[in-house]
This record gives C-alpha cells, structure tokens and sequence, in this order.
C-alpha cells in the first residue's frame, strides 16, 4: 500500500468538472439530485452538481485538494453536496506576467510546487498542450493534466482515465483505502526534472 505521504494529489476544479455548463449536464444532474438538496444559497449553479461525484473521486485513495477560484468557498458551498468533507485548498498567488512561458496557464506552476515530488492529477476545463509540456519538463513525478469538457463535466469516461492512469503510474495505491483528510499536506519544494504526461486521447 502506498504510504500517505506518497499518495498522489488529484487537484479538483470546480466550474466546468463539478459545475457543467451544458443544457443537458443541467437537466440530468438537478433530477439526480433529488429532493433532499442542499439550498443554493440564491446561486442556481449549485443544482448542476451531482452528489455521486465526490464518493467516485474519494474512491480513488488520492489526497483530493480544490484547485479552483472558489477557493474556500469550494469547501462552503460545494463539499457536501457532493458528499465530500472539507478539503485542503490550494491559494493562489499574486499573478505574474513572466511567470512562464506563453500560453502556461496560471495554475500550472502553482501546483506543480504544491504537488512537490508526489505524482498528482490536475482535473480542469482550461489545460492545454503548454502545461503539458511544461509539468513533463519540471515535475519529477508522473502527472496526469486531465481536461474535461465543460458542456459535460466528469463522466464515466472521465473516470476511467484516472483510474486505469493510477493503476499504471502509481502501482501501490490501494484505491479506496485511505481516507481523506480536511488538513493541507505539507508542500515540498518542486524539483526540476522529468515527468511523465499521460494527455487523454483527442485532446491537445
């Protein structure tokens, strides 16, 4: 079994994998919702989020961690609806216009430090072939940059991926056999040298 500090990170946005945008997303996951739902709190976008979500994503033995704008608001608003317990959150720093090459997204290097030498899964709508590259060249450990179509949002297919990508790059996980924890992990410097980069397949 993986030691829990060697556990892979799966970082978690919100808006696009959680919160779809597509018309059809939004029937289906306000009828799966139920009537036992939370109150949206006057935002109607909370209806979109399916509670079956958060146990497939525990069932995975990564350290889940919001890597969102919502920031604490994710563990607020979103967390138990989704059957979740507050999770760490990743806090983004000042923006800095030379702070990689065009066309990095502003997460990338954000987390990749987090992550420091753990393998990690970043879940979002907005990664491109830039980060890509970019974690394979300064991230020591593999990672997997998995991009979610946003009309959808994750979907069986989704969870595929992530978990046929733990079985092959982190070989002693046993999915589902730890807990999540609602403290930060402690966040070693990043290092610089090769990862592996695990795109799905169709995407850029």
């Amino acid at each position: 079994m993986t030691p829990a500090a060697e556990r892979p990170v799966l970082f978690l946005d919100v808006d696009g994998p959680l919160i779809p945008f597509g018309p059809s997303a939004a029937r289906s996951r306000v009828a799966a919702s139920g009537p036992e739902e939370l109150p949206d709190g006057g935002n109607p976008l909370l209806g979109r989020l399916d509670r079956t979500v958060g146990p497939r994503l525990t069932a995975l033995g990564c350290e889940l961690v919001w890597a969102s704008t919502w920031m604490e608001e994710a563990n607020e608003s979103v967390a138990a609806r989704i059957g979740l317990p507050r999770l760490p959150v990743v806090e983004w720093p000042e923006a800095c216009a030379d702070d990689g090459p065009r066309g990095l997204h502003w997460k990338t290097r954000p987390l990749v430090e987090w992550a420091g030498q753990r393998p990690f899964i970043w879940v979002d709508d907005e990664i491109g072939a830039v980060d890509r590259l970019w974690v394979a060249a300064q991230h020591p450990a593999p990672a997997l940059l998995h991009r979610v179509d946003p009309a959808e949002g994750l979907t069986e297919d989704d969870f595929s991926v992530l978990a046929r990508w733990l079985r092959t790059e982190v070989p002693g996980l046993a999915s589902g056999g730890h807990g999540q924890g609602t403290r930060g992990a402690s966040r070693p410097p990043a290092s610089h040298s090769h990862s592996h980069d695990s795109p799905r397949p169709g995407q850029p």
